[in-house]
């Protein structure tokens, strides 16, 4: 059985930003259900309600794109871009690692861009 409640650090983090903004929510990726040309978005997302994080109702979740970002990330995959993803853990092993992620930016903006048959 896959849990896919948060864990403890991550309800520190979004506590600390639902303080910020009394908005917020908490988005996981189910990487159970993350494949290439999954069709349904594997995201798991938690809302504040009654001073705790509850999970929201995925009926009421739509992404714009979905196809078109599905489609992005295969390519990335494809090209072995994806080993161009620097976070922010590998940052502070080695500060010479971008975290902020330019080259991927970079990529993506390519692969989105209105040439090569997206808007």
């Amino acid at each position: 059985v896959v849990c896919n409640f948060p864990t403890p650090c991550a309800l520190k983090i979004a506590e600390k930003i639902f303080e910020q903004c009394n908005n917020a929510v908490l988005l996981m990726i189910d990487g159970e259900k993350m494949f290439p040309g999954c069709r349904v978005p594997p995201i798991v997302m938690y809302e504040r309600k009654d001073a705790r994080w509850a999970l929201k109702d995925k009926h009421t979740i739509m992404l714009r794109q979905w196809e078109e970002t599905c489609s992005i990330v295969n390519q990335l995959f494809s090209s072995g871009d994806q080993a161009l993803l620097v976070d922010f853990d590998s940052h502070l092993d080695d500060i010479t690692k971008d975290w902020t992620n330019q080259k991927l930016n970079a990529k993506i903006m390519e692969l989105v861009s209105p040439a090569n048959g997206n808007v």
